[in-house]
């Protein structure tokens, strides 16, 4: 690790559990971030801070001026470019030693079936509940670590699905993807900026956990968030056999 690099990274060096050879595997690693909105924002801020040295985001949206109350790393000036773009220059102002890979496009199941198999890590920070599947399955088929975080109004959802370990369920055990499910979006029913900030942060906090290796992750709990009262509230999980995409008889 060069003297530059030393500098750079001595506040996470600095702490016993991280130490050098933390800041090593955090710097060799490649982080996949899905959504560059109001959650990934943090996340790719703080991944890049944090020097992950490949990052690549995903989303096929443009910023727009709604967006600025909770998306920071965006800009007034950078309105009507793609987000990947102005998240990928914000991030490179923070830490320009790091690689960024911008994909301009939807993340649907072929692509994120080539994107997910070279990531140590995926950050799911879409916003709706077909893109979560499909991120979801995809974990599960590379056995991939994913941090899944969700918000809107002033509540926020945050868990780790880790297939590796047989006792961690995957998203699709606790929200079957046949489920009577009423979508809802920030669009219509609004979001208090903060909480997206908070579960974001959150889900940097977890990727980077991984990616180090140090601490125990989220995976089989579900942290919840209530931004009204600022209470964090977290639900054991386990594994459904009967799942139809980690169960004993997964669905083609």
């Amino acid at each position: 690790m060069q003297d530059d690099e030393l500098l750079r990274y001595s506040r996470h060096i600095l702490l016993e559990e991280f130490g050098i050879d933390g800041q090593a595997r955090v710097s060799a690693a490649h982080a996949l971030v899905v959504g560059a909105g109001g959650l990934g924002s943090p996340v790719a801020l703080y991944l890049a801070a944090a020097g992950v040295g490949r990052i690549t985001l995903v989303d096929d949206d443009t910023v727009d001026l709604t967006n600025l109350q909770r998306q920071i790393a965006h800009t007034t000036a950078r309105a009507g470019q793609a987000k990947v773009t102005s998240a990928a220059e914000a991030m490179l102002a923070i830490n320009p030693t790091i690689a960024i890979e911008p994909i301009t496009q939807r993340a649907d199941a072929q692509a994120l079936d080539r994107l997910v198999a070279g990531a140590d890590v995926v950050i799911d920070c879409s916003d709706n509940f077909a893109t979560r599947q499909a991120v979801n399955k995809a974990c599960v088929a590379h056995a991939k670590p994913l941090v899944s975080g969700a918000a809107i109004r002033f509540d926020g959802q945050l868990s780790v699905f880790d297939t590796r370990d047989a006792a961690s369920p995957c998203y699709a055990c606790l929200f079957p993807p046949d489920a009577d499910f009423e979508e809802t979006r920030c669009a219509v029913l609004g979001v208090f900026g903060p909480v997206v900030g908070t579960i974001g942060t959150l889900q940097a906090h977890e990727a980077l956990k991984l990616l180090a290796g140090i601490g125990s992750s989220l995976a089989g709990q579900l942290l919840m968030f209530d931004g009204r009262s600022t209470r964090f509230d977290t639900l054991r999980t386990a594994r459904d056999p009967q799942c139809s995409v980690c169960g004993q008889r997964p669905a083609v």
